[in-house]
């Protein structure tokens, strides 16, 4: 098992591509000595685990197969992305897990967890377990999964949004709390540099998140999609206003904790007397408020201020009615027959 030679991309980072198990393993690194000592480690990794089961592929348990997967991919997964792969590997289908992958009823095994957690949860578990099969190379069997239901995040109404921007007008936590408002995610605010706020062309470049791992949270350099690293306007007025105002415009714009963060804006709301939403809500808000200004503001635009990667995506999660379209809908029709 002979470790490829690295090759240096037009970005600078250094690639190679690792098989094992005859599944293909991407490794991206800032160096060639990284590249070539990631890849020297999933082999180790891999050789580690193959040579302690010592048994035929059919005879692997499933906590193995997916701890294999999980070292496989490790150096191109997420933090957040690892550290809920590991969450599920320690503790979904607890009567299974150490059971042979040829001995499981996966049909049993997927009915006795949804008693046990929601079936979001049980249906992410299966699709890591699913993956891993097919790393190993087992032939994973078709399940019946039970229907997720569709969580309906709270936003602000288009006649709300003012109401609050004027209530954390001032607030320390102003300036992230009118970033996610224009739309962007979470872990992109936290990540925010002030190197990439240009106030003259009052431009953000989103670049990066800062997202929670296994021992903390961790600064990723590259978003969750190739079109969520872009360059956005400064929408909103009052956000400017708050940027130019502060003092040391150096390292990141907001160290304001999630937790910290998502209790101030629902306060936010509560004193505007307001739908009370979360951090992510806000980011609904916005797209939602596209689609009310959709006369004025394109789908695709919408898109690419947000970040997000397809239509589809708009469509089915973030872009909902806001009351006031909805009853002018509803007027149009009536009136149609009157």
């Amino acid at each position: 098992m002979k470790t490829p030679e690295p090759k240096k991309l037009p970005s600078g980072s250094w690639f190679c591509r690792l098989r094992l198990g005859g599944q293909s393993i991407p490794i991206t690194a800032r160096s060639r000595t990284e590249c070539k000592r990631i890849a020297e480690q999933k082999k180790s990794e891999y050789r580690a685990i193959t040579g302690k089961i010592k048994k035929p592929v059919k005879d692997v348990t499933l906590a193995d197969s997916m701890r294999m997967y999980i070292n496989a991919y490790e150096a191109t997964l997420s933090p957040a992305t690892i550290r809920g792969y590991n969450v599920y590997q320690r503790t979904r289908f607890p009567k299974y897990r150490n059971m042979k992958v040829s001995e499981i009823d996966y049909q049993k095994m997927i009915d006795d967890d949804l008693k046990l957690v929601s079936e979001k949860t049980v249906k992410n578990a299966w699709g890591l377990a699913h993956a891993s099969l097919k790393y190993i190379g087992y032939p994973p069997p078709n399940v019946r999964l039970a229907q997720v239901p569709i969580n309906e995040i709270a936003f602000l109404q288009p006649n709300e949004i003012k109401k609050f921007c004027k209530a954390v007008e001032g607030r320390s936590y102003e300036i992230p709390s009118l970033l996610l408002l224009q739309g962007m995610r979470l872990s992109e605010v936290r990540a925010l540099d002030w190197k990439n706020v240009d106030l003259k062309k009052e431009t953000l470049t989103i670049r990066g998140a800062n997202v929670k791992g296994e021992d903390g949270y961790v600064l990723k350099q590259t978003n969750k999609n190739k079109t969520s690293t872009r360059i956005v306007p400064i929408l909103i007025p009052q956000l400017k206003t708050a940027l130019k105002k502060v003092e040391k415009k150096e390292g990141l714009v907001t160290t304001l904790s999630p937790s910290v963060l998502l209790r101030d804006v629902k306060r936010a709301c509560e004193r505007a007397n307001i739908t009370v939403v979360t951090c992510h809500g806000l980011r609904h808000s916005f797209a939602s408020l596209c689609y009310h200004l959709r006369d004025k503001v394109s789908e695709r635009q919408c898109m690419q201020w947000g970040g997000w990667s397809s239509p589809d995506v708009m469509h089915k999660i973030y872009i909902r009615l806001a009351a006031s379209d909805e009853s002018e809908a509803k007027n149009a029709v009536k009136s149609f027959f009157t």
